[in-house]
């Protein structure tokens, strides 16, 4: 069995329309058997991929990731005998294994079991498209380069969670398996405490409350992630939110999540009609609330400068110590350029004397 589901997830995230036949690279390849009798070639492929959902086949087959006998085919193809099938990807394999490589780690908190890392923005969390290297994982594999009982490449130790690229704040890794497992459970029973905060487009109303919705990629855009009214499709998800600060235009506001799906508060806040500040991914990187004047304009051009990415920060992480059953929380500062930018925001609303 082949895992192929996280090249497939990888490949269509940065795969750009109707990549040429040159461009693509063979990654594997089937031969069907003499005898086999005709079958869709999604429900063929699924049979034989590790991890990989048919929902997923269908989508490379669609993008032209799949052929057959060097011509690609749709899912609704059926194998005959003899067929030579290619998975196709638009760059060269690579080696997924995770070497260690010399990278600065904020470390809040580490004992034998666990370690607590602060991330800065702009680091990836994990080796994947197009960023093979100088991820955190290959940091932390750097930093316990001389533990002889843990191995970088091993799914039984290691990041517990992951958070965007762009995203700044906590995460935690386990070093031994068994607090792995520990560790593991807590997120899977929502038992974990994670509060975010962040600047968002306009003031939500009423100033608390819930996001409950679906959350799937977005078939018009596969670099996004949408909110789904099918109950058939994507993955349940719930954000609870309060408004912390009002800034006439924008406002800072805390989410804590109950789920963690891929771009869950970039979604829902922007579902809210609140996109995030400065969230190119979800159109937060525009003027959406306040004035035409020009100083205006300026202004707010010079906070996306200011900080140049989502204003989002994992602000706080708490769990069980997988070992002594501990009640462990950690609480970590805004990084500099949210902080500016939220005293920018205090100072545009204190010069207009706007009504908070």
């Amino acid at each position: 069995m082949i895992d192929l589901e996280d090249e497939i997830e990888d490949s269509l995230d940065d795969l750009e329309p109707a990549p040429d036949a040159a461009e693509l690279f063979e990654h594997f390849r089937f031969v069907v058997d003499k005898g086999q009798s005709p079958q869709r070639i999604d429900k063929y492929i699924f049979d034989r991929v590790e991890h990989a959902s048919r929902n997923r086949i269908q989508k490379a087959a669609d993008a032209g990731m799949v052929m057959v006998n060097d011509r690609p085919v749709k899912s609704n193809y059926k194998v005959k005998p003899l067929d030579v099938i290619a998975i196709m990807m638009d760059r060269p394999r690579y080696s997924s294994e995770i070497e260690p490589e010399e990278i600065p780690l904020d470390i809040v908190y580490e004992d034998d079991c666990l370690i607590v890392i602060n991330k800065p923005a702009g680091l990836v969390v994990h080796p994947g498209c197009g960023n093979f290297h100088g991820t955190l994982v290959n940091a932390i594999a750097w930093h316990l380069r001389d533990n002889p009982d843990y191995d970088p490449n091993s799914p039984q130790v290691g990041l517990i969670h992951r958070i965007d690229k762009d995203t700044s704040g906590l995460l935690v890794a386990a070093k031994s398996p068994d607090a792995k497992t520990g560790l593991g459970m807590q997120f899977f029973n929502r038992t974990t405490k994670r509060t975010y905060q962040a600047l968002v487009w306009g003031v939500p109303d009423p100033a608390e409350g819930s996001v409950e919705s679906r959350i799937t990629r977005n078939p018009k855009d596969r670099l996004q992630m949408t909110v789904s009214f099918d109950p058939e499709v994507g993955k349940h998800a719930v954000t609870h939110y309060t408004v912390l600060e009002r800034f006439g235009y924008t406002s800072v506001v805390e989410c804590r999540l109950e789920t963690g799906r891929t771009h869950q508060i970039r979604v829902h806040m922007k579902h809210l009609g609140h996109p995030l500040f400065n969230d190119e991914r979800y159109g937060g990187n525009r003027i959406l609330k306040g004035t035409t004047y020009s100083r205006y304009t300026q202004f707010v051009q010079n906070c996306f400068e200011v900080c140049p990415r989502q204003a989002l920060h994992a602000k706080t992480l708490g769990f069980l110590h997988p070992l002594t059953g501990e009640e462990m929380f950690f609480d970590s500062e805004l990084p500099s350029d949210m902080s500016t930018l939220f005293d920018r925001w205090r100072e545009y609303v204190k010069s207009r004397d706007y009504d908070k």
